[in-house]
């Protein structure tokens, strides 16, 4: 994955990011780390035992698409799905990896900066909720993330 840089006028529109304030949407570009990904990128990568701190970083798709592959099966999404964000904590231990499916801009937020955002009344919830239904058909019982 190449660095990108993340812009203001366009993370405002991203669906993950457009109920956050101004201020909100600065302490997440301050928060975060922005990728380009060529198609077929493997973003992010969960093995069978407990996920680490660094796997339980929270993707985000900004634009483009990606699947999440569990063994033999493959779980689309693009940047306006259920499955626009990913974290291995919804994992509970599965093997999977993130990859993308198309030219692709993704933003990786580490958990501890996540938490913070949510500690301050971002609101995600909507989309979280949505991300956690869509996880729980994947893996068996997802774990909870704040809400």
């Amino acid at each position: 994955m190449k660095p990108s840089v993340t812009y203001l006028h366009l993370l405002k529109h991203t669906p993950f990011f457009t109920s956050l304030t101004t201020d909100q949407l600065r302490w997440v570009i301050g928060h975060s780390h922005e990728w380009e990904a060529q198609a077929g990128t493997v973003v992010a990568q969960c093995n069978d035992s407990a996920a680490t701190a660094e796997d339980q970083a929270m993707w985000i798709l900004l634009d483009g698409g990606w699947q999440v592959e569990v063994g033999p099966h493959a779980y689309p999404a693009d940047h306006a799905d259920a499955g626009k964000w990913f974290s291995a904590a919804v994992t509970t231990g599965t093997a999977c990896r993130l990859v993308t499916t198309e030219h692709s801009y993704v933003m990786k937020i580490e958990r501890a900066d996540f938490n913070a955002m949510l500690a301050q009344g971002f609101a995600f919830g909507p989309h979280l909720d949505a991300g956690r239904r869509y996880y729980s058909e994947l893996f068996v019982a997802p774990v909870e993330l704040a809400k």
